[in-house]
């Protein structure tokens, strides 16, 4: 298969490999930490969770951090990509080792906040880098290949640190810090990782940018807005961000859905409602891997936007069917299907962005892509607090995620028809 053929390509790749070692050593470091989030502030025995407590905090970890986005992203088109990695890895590091004592100490709820947001804060800076640097280890022609494996590498990655954290959790009966501790020992790994790369490797190329860091402070808002105007010239990329941040809604609603599920109407114990949970994260992580395999395939007969339609039409289908049932193995199975159609329209919006846009500009617009996907996030985590009852049973919140999928798929259609 090309498809095969591709990837052994890529991965004899030196670069590549090396960067996207530092993916999959930061993201798993992710999952650890988003698992002890969720088990501190919805597992915890203690606690009452409820849809509006689940849409708090996602909004004090995410919100913040969507005014941040940009600015993040402006920095990251003056400063070393790689040192971004290095120094950006090793502070978290260091904040989530202090996290750990803060769960040890029983500190207040928004004592414990306030730190994780200081872990999510460097998260901006990282994550959009990884995007920005993947073109400059791989060539155009098999960027969408590398899409594919890298972003979905990375969430498989996080997936399995999730994994990672419910059987520490198991080991150290339930221990949260020791989880943390844990994650802040990978953010440590993922630091030295990136010291295998040169630091002038993933750019930005030093005669297009300033490099006094006065100068690029001086200028972070000039640059939003010279961002913003870069991407209302690539409409292909303007649309694409659009369609992938309402299938993120979705995917978001959904999310504290099955968090609710999981804890009220499916398990009787703190404890099976984590290990659901648990099962209904690794679905949804096979499905990104079969966005994986099936992406590249799928945008070379179709398109980046033929492939988005073909995933937002399936997710309006099968979402209702599955999800209406509010029985678990339904719902897993709607899990597996959502994962592959999210990552898959994520995979090609990341190329379309990645081909439409300057290098110089890159940085900025996966920064601005970053915070469409938090604010999309807290958007559905906020809805789903309105619309959700205690037990997390709502027909008309399947249903207006399923309309929403289908206007995403009608719209991707006529746009495609009036440019054909």
């Amino acid at each position: 298969m090309s498809v095969v053929r591709d990837l052994r390509v890529l991965l004899r790749l030196t670069n590549f490999r090396r960067l996207l070692a530092v993916r999959l050593l930061s993201q798993c470091a992710d999952g650890v930490y988003q698992v002890a989030l969720a088990t501190y502030v919805v597992f915890s025995p203690e606690k009452q969770t409820s849809p509006a407590a689940i849409a708090s905090a996602m909004a004090v970890l995410l919100l913040p951090y969507s005014l941040v986005g940009p600015f993040a992203g402006v920095l990251l088109d003056r400063w070393q990509r790689r040192q971004v990695f290095l120094y950006g890895n090793l502070l978290r590091a260091v904040l989530a080792g202090g996290t750990a004592v803060l769960v040890l100490a029983s500190v207040p709820d928004w004592l414990f906040y306030a730190s994780a947001l200081s872990v999510t804060a460097v998260n901006r800076f990282v994550l959009a880098g990884l995007s920005a640097s993947l073109p400059r280890v791989v060539d155009d022609e098999r960027l969408v290949v590398a899409n594919s494996l890298s972003p979905t590498a990375g969430t498989l990655a996080a997936t399995a640190g999730g994994g990672l954290a419910f059987g520490i959790q198991l080991i150290a009966d339930k221990s949260d810090a020791a989880v943390v501790a844990f994650g802040a020992f990978l953010y440590l790994c993922a630091a030295l990782a990136s010291l295998r790369m040169s630091r002038e490797l993933l750019g930005p190329d030093p005669a297009l940018v300033p490099q006094r860091l006065r100068s690029a402070l001086a200028s972070t808002a000039r640059g939003l807005g010279e961002g913003l105007r870069h991407l209302g010239e690539r409409r292909p990329a303007a649309r694409a961000l659009v369609a992938v941040g309402l299938m993120r809604f979705c995917y978001g609603a959904l999310l504290v859905t099955v968090l609710m599920l999981c804890r009220y109407e499916w398990s009787s114990t703190e404890s099976e409602g984590l290990g659901l949970l648990g099962i209904a994260v690794g679905t949804s992580g096979a499905g990104f891997f079969a966005a994986a395999l099936l992406s590249p395939w799928a945008v070379g007969r179709l398109g980046p936007f033929g492939w988005m339609t073909v995933c937002a039409a399936t997710a309006a289908v099968l979402e209702p069917v599955l999800g209406l049932t509010f029985a678990p193995l339904p719902f897993f199975a709607a899990a597996f299907v959502l994962g592959l159609t999210t990552q898959g329209s994520k995979i090609a919006t990341d190329t379309v962005v990645q081909t439409s846009v300057d290098d110089a500009f890159r940085g900025r617009v996966f920064a601005l892509y970053d915070v469409l996907f938090n604010v999309a996030f807290v958007a559905a985590a906020g809805v789903a607090a309105l619309m959700l009852p205690p037990d997390g049973r709502s027909a008309l919140l399947v249903v207006l995620v399923a309309v929403i999928y289908a206007g995403i798929a009608l719209a991707l259609r006529g746009r495609r028809t009036a440019e054909g």
